[in-house]
């Protein structure tokens, strides 16, 4: 079953420990809030990444990662102490008050710059590879699992304009220049980009193309 979130962070919680055993991680997270109703095999983003629940105590839970994962995100550089975003798995009943985010990150990006202009704060992305094809201003984005719009696109960067509520919130608080942020794109403008794609090469929309494109 595929898990869906929103992007709207509902708490930040602590990484109590990170533990390698064989070819798995094992991360244990101190959190409240996202435990309520959570039982194991549950999902909860964490920084956005879809993690599932393998044990669950007072005020803590065990997730386990593979090497994998742990490669292609920012969990790579992870330290005891550090901050996550957290977010369960979106109900059949909850509102949507974000975008469609499904907690696989599409790559790692880096911030270069971050300006504070009095109600707002710009963050300036720097993300290179295939995937920032997927990425256009005013499109939807998720840093961090954090549901964002883009402000700005250049040539291997891009831009979100932060409220000061959202940044102290969320993990982005603790964030500074030269840190590394896990990035997932829109997943409605990459099925439109894999359709127009499609559809320049004169192929229709088959079977196959649905697989493709997660159906």
């Amino acid at each position: 079953m595929i898990k869906i979130f929103t992007g709207i962070i509902e708490e930040v919680g602590v990484l109590k420990s990170i533990k390698k055993e064989s070819d798995l991680y094992t991360l244990e997270i101190v959190a409240e809030k996202v435990l309520e109703g959570t039982k194991c095999g549950d999902s909860i983003a964490t920084n956005g990444v879809c993690l599932t629940v393998t044990e669950l105590g007072n005020n803590f839970y065990k997730a386990e990662v593979m090497v994998e994962t742990i490669n292609s995100t920012n969990f790579e550089s992870l330290k005891k102490g550090e901050k996550l975003n957290l977010e369960r798995a979106l109900c059949p009943s909850s509102r949507l008050d974000g975008h469609i985010v499904q907690g696989h990150v599409d790559g790692v990006g880096e911030i270069t710059n971050i300006i504070n202009n009095n109600r707002e704060v710009v963050y300036r992305i720097k993300f290179e590879g295939d995937n920032f094809k997927y990425i256009v201003a005013k499109g939807s984005i998720a840093l961090d699992g954090i549901s964002l719009t883009v402000s700005r696109v250049g040539r291997n960067f891009f831009e979100v304009s932060i409220i000061p509520t959202t940044i102290s919130e969320t993990a982005l608080s603790s964030k500074k220049v030269g840190d590394r942020i896990n990035i997932e794109t829109d997943i409605i403008g990459r099925y439109v980009y894999s359709f127009l794609d499609h559809k320049d090469k004169k192929q229709s929309i088959t079977l196959d193309f649905l697989r493709e494109n997660g159906f």
